[in-house]
């Protein structure tokens, strides 16, 4: 199973409608059959249902109960519904709609926008962040990268669940949503974004469902059109619907059930976005008639595998965790999954280099292997560990294969190719000969180029060509090259690239739904996975399951890593991820935590002054602090910070003020260490900031009310009072007991030092949603 033949890249089309059921087990056979009424299927990871549902609805059309134009097929991705276009077409049931939802309704919006609307259809705007740091400029708002990001984020989450800017505040506090700046601030800057897009006639994705589901909902004409051309539904990832989609879902159906739905609770990962598998667990009390499949016979991985996905979730708490599925696996025994500890991430991305270096040494090709973390700013290390070692890489969400310039030129030549030849049946060569000659004078050899970067990229673009040729030919052994051509053709339609050899970095979420031999997840420590900002029981259960998505992407080997440090030298203070305890050895399973503090990574504050009972953990791993420096960060020099760098720069600006009207050096305002602790923490009251080592009760009286502004986004208000003593008490922090006024090696102005660390807000943008 380490390569996939040309028997499976291009099968033969089943002969007749029972053939298309040959192969199915008896749990995917039911799937295939059940053409009436409302289905649900319940698939775990790796057990067949992009197979079970393709092959349902090849089965109808080709028993004639189904007429392929009357189907429309719904996934998230582009990449899965062109995956799933090519393997109905493989299946002769070529026809079928199968789009994300937002192709499906961009095309509806589009055709029925004069009739239903009148006029010309508003500009579709592909990226709105730069309209959204236009509308925080306009509102006087400055945001800075990581911000701006947050608050496009925050805009796209109210489309999804239908929030509207005056009801955010209300709806983020009542969904514990991670809010990047204060709520009214978001729904300012959301009212003033949608403004700036009514103003130049443009919308953007999530209009296109909102508009979709207006004119549904209010041209009955309209929504009968549409329902008489589909009649039946299915839609893969039911667990990642949101709200809105499910409305225009409803829409769509207009009352009738047949609809088809697949998914797995334990793989909600995009809550972010507004997905919620509450429509999937709840699939049964909306049609208490539905037919109900499990699939639970995993064919993608080994009994080791599977059962260390299987315990991961055994520990899971929740609704989703309650509807878990036991996975069984079908395949032969492998290898135990490894466990890996190292002093810090360079050794780790070292390590995991070698042990790819020795599995491609083994005979396992590098596409079938992939390095798994958290956030996109891990792969830096891994890039270079790989390139050092001589190991081919692609980084997962990079450009589309069929969209590299290497590769359009590819297919001009190619085409031209196969125009000039009079008779292509006369032609000398084979079809992989021809292929080659003609991509050998842009770039191609048989041997690869040293080193790695642009050159080597554009050498594995041409390479994956010349494999799927050759597998094109295996498999139709007539073919002409424009038979070829035409392949790639549809390929490109559907999106169906062929294999690039390299070593796949991806993020987890990137790496939902794709499968390697070999998978190494690294980083897996406190702080990264679960993140520092999973606050909540049920944030740090999406935790787990990416986790388990990430497993489960593996058939045979499986490695699991994580560094004590970051940088070389660094303190080796760092855990690992609390999501292995019990399963890695010599560990013990951890009971379920509590709502926020321990359970979130974070530590419980109380409101009162300076005294501090018991000893003080790091907010991120939890480890005990001892260390004075890093009792004033509330965490281990080393774990992951979340630093708010733009108002770290306005309090070190304000307390220069301060220091000089009380003529004390800055550090006996505040430390930078403290002021730092203050811009990771973002105090919203006087309880919160408080409970900052180094803010006492003095302080809090003289300085609480600024700081607390400038937390906000505000101006401070007044400046220190006349105490000549500043409220020091000869303690330069205020309450510290044991503390120093300042650490070694910090003077007034320095920066915060290693103990800043990269932003860990995940883009998510891989997701592709």
């Amino acid at each position: 199973m380490t390569a996939t033949t040309h028997d499976s890249l291009f099968p033969a089309v089943p002969d007749s409608p029972d053939a298309v059921l040959d192969g199915l087990d008896p749990e995917q056979r039911a799937v295939a059959t059940a053409l009436r009424g409302p289905v649900c299927v319940l698939a775990g990871a790796g057990t067949g249902k992009t197979r079970a549902i393709t092959h349902r609805i090849a089965y109808g059309v080709r028993a004639g109960m189904l007429q392929p134009a009357s189907v429309l097929a719904v996934t998230f991705t582009a990449r899965a519904a062109g995956e799933m276009r090519g393997r109905l077409r493989q299946l002769g049931a070529g026809g079928v709609q199968a789009r994300t939802f937002h192709s499906a309704a961009l095309r509806q919006l589009q055709y029925f926008w004069p009739r239903a609307i009148g006029g010309e259809m508003p500009r579709l705007l592909e990226r709105k962040i730069q309209l959204v740091a236009e509308a925080g400029a306009r509102c006087r708002i400055r945001l800075d990268r990581n911000e701006l990001r947050d608050v496009t984020g925050e805009i796209e989450w109210c489309k999804v669940t239908q929030t509207v800017p005056e009801d955010y505040p209300a709806v983020a506090a009542k969904n514990g949503r991670d809010v990047p700046r204060d709520p009214a601030e978001v729904a300012r800057i959301y009212t003033t974004y949608e403004q700036l897009k009514r103003d130049r006639g443009v919308i953007d994705f999530e209009d296109v469902l909102l508009l979709t589901v207006g004119v549904l909902q209010d041209r009955p004409d309209v929504a009968d059109t549409v329902r008489s051309q589909y009649q039946h539904f299915v839609v893969d990832e039911y667990q990642d619907v949101s709200p809105l989609q499910q409305r225009l879902l409803e829409l769509w159906l207009g009352g009738r059930d047949d609809l088809c739905v697949v998914g797995d609770a334990s793989q909600t990962i995009y809550s972010f976005t507004g997905a919620t598998p509450d429509f999937l667990l709840g699939f049964r009390t909306r049609y208490p008639g539905a037919t109900v499949v499990k699939l639970v016979r995993d064919y993608r991985s080994t009994p080791q595998v599977v059962g260390l996905a299987n315990g991961l979730l055994g520990q899971a708490r929740g609704q989703a965790a309650a509807h878990r599925l036991e996975l069984i696996s079908q395949r032969e025994p492998g290898p135990e999954p490894s466990y890996a500890e190292y002093a810090d991430e360079p050794a780790e991305a070292e390590g995991a280099a070698r042990r790819i270096k020795e599995l491609i040494g083994s005979g396992v090709r590098p596409s079938e292997i992939a390095v798994l973390y958290r956030i996109n700013a891990q792969s830096e290390v891994y890039e270079q560990a790989l390139a050092d070692a001589g190991v081919p890489y692609q980084l997962r969400g990079a450009e589309r294969f069929f969209e590299r310039p290497e590769v359009r030129e590819a297919g001009l030549l190619l085409r031209g190719a196969a125009r000039a030849s009079a008779d292509p049946q006369d032609a000398a060569d084979t079809v992989p000969q021809q292929v080659r000659a003609v991509l050998s004078s842009r770039g191609w050899a048989s041997e690869p180029p040293t080193g790695s970067g642009a050159v080597r990229d554009r050498w594995e673009s041409l390479a994956a060509l010349v494999r799927l040729s050759e597998d094109f030919t295996a498999a139709r052994p007539e073919a002409t090259l424009g038979d070829f051509v035409a392949e790639l053709d549809e390929r490109a339609n559907a999106q169906h690239a062929p294999t690039v050899e390299g070593v796949t970095l991806a993020s987890l979420h990137a790496a939902k739904g794709l499968e390697w031999d070999a998978v190494f997840v690294v980083g897996l420590t406190e702080g990264t996975l679960p993140i520092t900002f999973a606050k909540t029981d049920e944030q740090v259960e999406e935790e787990r399951r990416l986790l388990y998505v990430g497993v489960t992407r593996a058939r045979l080997h499986l490695g699991l890593s994580w560094a004590l440090s970051r940088s070389p030298g660094g303190r080796g203070g760092r855990r690992p991820s609390r999501f292995l305890d019990g399963l890695r050895p010599g560990s013990a399973p951890r009971g379920a935590r509590g709502t926020g503090g321990a359970g979130a990574g974070g530590v419980e504050r109380g409101s009162g002054g300076r005294k501090r009972r018991g000893p003080v953990l790091c907010r991120v791993c939890g480890r005990t602090l001892s260390d004075p420096g890093e009792i004033k960060l509330m965490r281990c020099e080393d774990c992951p910070s979340d630093l708010d760098e733009a108002l770290y720069d306005r309090l070190r600006v304000w307390r220069t003020t301060q220091a000089k009207a009380l003529g004390q050096p800055a550090y006996c305002v505040f430390t930078d260490r403290t002021l730092l602790a203050i811009a990771e923490v973002r105090p919203e009251g006087a309880g919160e900031l408080s409970s900052i080592p180094g803010v006492g009760a003095r302080k809090l009286d003289k300085f609480g009310a600024d700081v607390l502004a400038l937390c906000s986004g505000q101006e401070p208000g007044g400046g220190p009072d006349s105490d000549p003593d500043g409220g020091l008490d000869g303690d330069p922090e205020g309450g510290l007991d044991g503390g120093s006024a300042q650490e070694p090696g910090e003077g007034p102005e320095d920066g915060p030092g290693k103990g800043r660390a990269e932003d860990l807000k995940s883009s998510q943008e891989e997701a592709e949603k």
